[in-house]
């Protein structure tokens, strides 16, 4: 018999992802979470998100990305208004490798734009970038921002709208997946399946798969860029800088302030810490926004702001199936926002009986396709 009820647990884009890919399955959903839908303390709830086709190592996940903004494709659908904005993205090399070769063959396979920019055009297009040790600059197409704040508070309305129930301030106490149960407040909710997704806290609620996934604390600057590059900020690519520091930064558009960050994982602390940020919070992102950009004094920073997402040793995706009825949905590792849509609609159809639990597992780690 069809299964008919499914508990997620999370309410971060992942959770409410799956809660409306089971919607649309026929399942009865409810989504618990600790805090307000969207909670703003969830690493989901930002200004803007880097969507790309372009993944470098992890080929996998690069394969994955044409379904990614065809899902996505899907949510503009339900929501009725696309929180997408293409931008394009310059990719800011200072190391001498292969990256581009590499890079170049997926993208001509996708049919994506893409060339190389002469110093002329550096100077005159990115004038934000400090010219100092470039070894290329690589242009290109099928990128842009998710406007990712926007995005889980339609999503989480749309739910909703729909029939989904949403427990707020509701915070798991316990889980059983082996008979489908979830405890909160004393009360003992069951369904025929339960997904964990609760981000950076699973470890807390799950702590069997603490030795696969690591809470980060993870920091960002937001910052006021000199009047003299306003305009060019205006209509700026993502730049994703790689050399002695990895970072990237989310050009001020549609409406959101200019934000870096540094793609290093601190793998310390503790979701429910205090989420003031400190000297070992910020220096790290304003040593690689001093190496990216030319005359960063020049820049004012106005917010330093802290989150939490967790991280596996590969940076792949952990997604699984857990007890008799029940899954984990830890899909992150910096990148999983992109890949949320897309995710959730294999749990979904796994939990459906349309595709095989184990195989999911591997194509949400970027090892399979399908």
């Amino acid at each position: 018999m069809a299964l008919s009820k499914v508990i997620v647990v999370g309410a971060g884009i992942a959770g409410l992802s799956l809660a409306r890919a089971l919607h649309h399955r026929g399942f009865a959903v409810e989504v618990f979470d600790q805090g307000p839908i969207p909670n703003p303390l969830s690493s989901s709830f930002d200004e803007h998100r880097i969507t790309r086709h372009t993944y470098g190592p992890l080929e996998g996940y690069t394969r994955l990305m044409p379904d990614a903004f065809r899902a996505y494709d899907g949510l503009w659908q339900d929501l009725g208004i696309s929180h997408y904005l293409p931008t394009g993205i310059a990719y800011v090399r200072r190391l001498e490798d292969d990256w581009y070769a590499t890079t170049a063959r997926d993208l001509d396979a996708f049919g994506i734009d893409h060339r190389e920019l002469t110093e002329a055009e550096i100077a005159a297009r990115l004038p934000m970038v400090r010219l100092g040790g470039i070894h290329r600059v690589v242009e290109v197409g099928g990128a842009g921002l998710l406007f990712s704040q926007r995005i889980v508070t339609d999503l989480a309305a749309w739910l909703r709208l729909v029939g989904v129930v949403l427990h707020e301030h509701s915070p798991v106490e316990a889980i059983d997946l082996e008979h489908g149960r979830v405890v909160v407040a004393g009360k003992t909710h069951a369904a025929d399946q339960v997904v964990v997704a609760a981000g950076a806290w699973v470890t807390k609620l799950l702590p069997e798969v603490a030795p696969a996934v690591t809470p980060s604390r993870q920091t960002v600057l937001f910052l006021d860029p000199p009047e003299a590059l306003r305009a060019a900020w205006a209509s700026a690519p993502i730049l994703i800088e790689d050399g002695e520091h990895l970072s990237y930064t989310l050009p001020p558009r549609g409406g959101t302030r200019l934000k870096i960050g540094d793609h290093h994982f601190s793998l310390r602390g503790d979701p429910d810490d205090d989420r003031a940020a400190t000297a070992e919070d910020a220096d790290p992102v304003i040593a690689a926004a001093a190496a990216a950009f030319a005359g960063f004094e020049r820049y004012r920073i106005v917010e330093t702001k802290t989150c939490f997402y967790t991280v596996t040793d590969d940076e792949s995706f952990f997604v699984q199936p857990l007890g008799a009825v029940g899954w984990v949905v830890s899909a992150c590792s910096g990148h999983g926002f992109k890949l949320a849509p897309l995710i959730a609609n294999g749990v979904a159809d796994a939990i459906a009986g349309h595709r095989d639990p184990a195989g999911i597992a591997a194509w949400a780690a970027g090892r399979e396709t399908s």
